[in-house]
C-alpha cells in the first residue's frame, strides 16, 4: 500500500526573489512578476463566479415569482408575493451587478 507521503512528488527549489532580481539586472531585461498577474486574473475570475451567483440567485427568485403570478393568480396573498419575489431579484440582480463593477474597479486599481 503507497502511504501519502511517497505518491507526492518533492517539490522543486524555486530561486529567491533576490535571485531573480539579481539575474534580472544582471541581463537588462525586465522579467515581470507572473505570480502577481496570475493573483490578479484568479482574483478577477472570483470576482466573476460572485457575479454568477448572484444572477442565478436573482433569477431563481424571480423565476418562482412569475411562477407564483402565473398559476396561483387567484390568490390575492400569492400574487403579492409573487411580485414581491420578482422585485427582490431583480434588486438582488441590481445589488449583484453593482458589487461586481467596484470590486472590478477595485481589483483594476491596485495593479
Amino acid at each position: 500500500m503507497i502511504k501519502a507521503d511517497e505518491m507526492n512528488q518533492p517539490d522543486l527549489p524555486r530561486p529567491s526573489d533576490a535571485a531573480s532580481t539579481a539575474r534580472s539586472e544582471a541581463s537588462g531585461a525586465v522579467v515581470p512578476d507572473r505570480r502577481n498577474e496570475l493573483a490578479l486574473i484568479r482574483t478577477d475570475l472570483a470576482n466573476e463566479r460572485t457575479l454568477l451567483a448572484y444572477v442565478r440567485t436573482s433569477l431563481m427568485m424571480a423565476g418562482t415569482g412569475g411562477t407564483l403570478v402565473k398559476f396561483f393568480g387567484d390568490s390575492k396573498d400569492l400574487l403579492v408575493l409573487g411580485f414581491a419575489l420578482i422585485a427582490c431579484g431583480a434588486a438582488l440582480f441590481l445589488v449583484g451587478l453593482s458589487r461586481c463593477r467596484q470590486q472590478s474597479l477595485r481589483i483594476r486599481n491596485r495593479n
